[in-house]
């Protein structure tokens, strides 16, 4: 490469960084500038085209219609009363979120609002949107946002790239975080009785947790109430605004570890091909994968690898948890089973959340798009790791082998 060239190229990243951009903003990804190709992109083209409606006609009619467009199962259904959303003036105890996932989108709704969404994107990684319900202009009912969601979306907090995060908080009785009591951003790995603090939780623990709870400035972080239980919501707030009567703790336990890996895939994916274009713009003779990117291919492998077999998970306790089966049902139903029924989908939820502890997230599309040299990192470090009963003791022969046969059978590229 001519010298010149070099110089300007380094400059040019010395001002990018200077200048405080973000890697999601640099070439090749460009995510701001970029076009989307989700299915929330698309109903926006549609829409604004004349060429579809959004179906029903009350707010929840049209909700249940964004989630079957994104086939979301509504029994994933939780309920958040902090004020911890862009709609903050309409949340608070009687009036909570809810939200609905699946491997590739989220979907949020207060009553009385619009309708938030935050879904996978091949290219983009996570993409933002807002549809506003009652918007008459066709060309504006959906909403991309690439600036205001990312303040805290698109931090530290989410591996450096725009993700997906889950927060515990003290909300007093209007919703209002009393943050002298404290905040956490929690995963998998949080402790149970760290977690849940402004959401409504439906089901068992047989830890104490933060959920179901209202406080004041007066109360302290060293609080010994015991937890509010429920089974149902009927009764505590009106559960005839929203699909089901039920905020349910498994749900909450899957979104957790869902969001973790989610954040770690698309950090991966960017990461390893912002610094393969940039060698190769540097060197258009070299093959970065034998250099900086595959390091960097390499070093996030191990994180996503660890992540996928539930490392530091967080004990449940005696007796674990108890949640509604009609979520445990639907979700189990996505999930690849093998000839002879062995699955990733499979729940215990007594010393762990699931039977097979490697994680349903290598079906998802995140995993799918990773770019091909870091896909292939991924699959061979787990490979190598379910082949060493000294790098993971606590998952025993027998399910080393379960997991492995399952992943051999269902997952393309394993073993190659």
């Amino acid at each position: 490469m001519k010298p010149l060239l070099l110089l300007t190229l380094l400059l040019a990243t010395s001002r990018v960084h200077a200048a405080g951009l973000d890697i999601w903003e640099l070439a090749p990804i460009h995510y701001s500038d970029a076009e989307a190709t989700d299915p929330i992109s698309k109903l926006g083209t549609d829409l604004a085209a004349g060429t579809r409606e959004i179906e029903g006609k009350t707010d929840l009619e049209k909700l249940r219609f964004i989630l079957r467009l994104l086939e979301i199962p509504e029994e994933s259904q939780m309920l958040v009363f902090s004020q911890t959303s862009q709609q903050n003036a309409l949340i608070r105890p009687k009036n909570p979120r809810c939200i609905f996932f699946n491997d590739h989108s989220y979907v949020g709704f207060v009553p009385g609002g619009d309708i938030e969404i935050i879904t996978h994107d091949p290219v983009l990684g996570m993409v933002f949107y807002l549809i506003d319900l009652e918007q008459k202009d066709k060309a504006r009912i959906v909403n991309r946002d690439a600036n205001v969601c990312l303040a805290c979306h698109g931090t530290q907090r989410t591996e450096g790239v725009p993700g997906v995060l889950v927060r515990s908080v003290h909300p007093d009785e209007s919703g209002h975080l009393l943050m002298a009591l404290g905040a956490e951003h929690i995963d998998s790995r949080t402790p149970i009785p760290h977690r849940w603090g402004g959401y409504y939780v439906t089901g068992h623990s047989s830890l104490p947790h933060l959920g179901n709870r209202i406080y004041q400035e007066s109360d302290t972080r060293e609080d010994n109430r015991p937890t509010p239980e429920h089974r149902s919501l009927e009764g505590v707030i009106d559960v005839s605004k929203y699909l089901r009567d039920s905020s349910d703790i498994v749900s909450l336990m899957v979104l957790e570890h869902q969001c973790r890996l989610h954040n770690l895939l698309v950090a991966a994916s960017m990461n390893y091909r912002r610094t393969y274009w940039f060698r190769k713009s540097l060197d258009p003779q070299s093959d970065p994968d034998q250099g900086k990117a595959g390091e960097i291919a390499d070093e996030w492998a191990t994180d996503v690898v660890n992540a996928m077999l539930f490392k530091d998970d967080a004990a449940l306790g005696d007796g674990g948890v108890d949640g509604d089966p009609a979520f445990q049902d639907a979700f189990a139903k996505r999930i690849p089973k093998t000839n002879s029924g062995d699955s990733l989908g499979e729940f215990q939820l007594s010393d762990r959340l699931f039977k097979n502890r490697c994680s349903y997230m290598i079906y998802s599309p995140a995993f799918v798009a990773l770019p091909p040299r870091v896909k292939s990192a991924v699959l061979k470090q787990l490979a190598a790791v379910l082949e060493k009963e000294d790098a993971f003791p606590e998952i025993k022969p027998p399910e080393r082998r379960r997991i492995t046969e399952i992943l051999r059978e269902t997952v393309p590229g394993f073993g190659a």
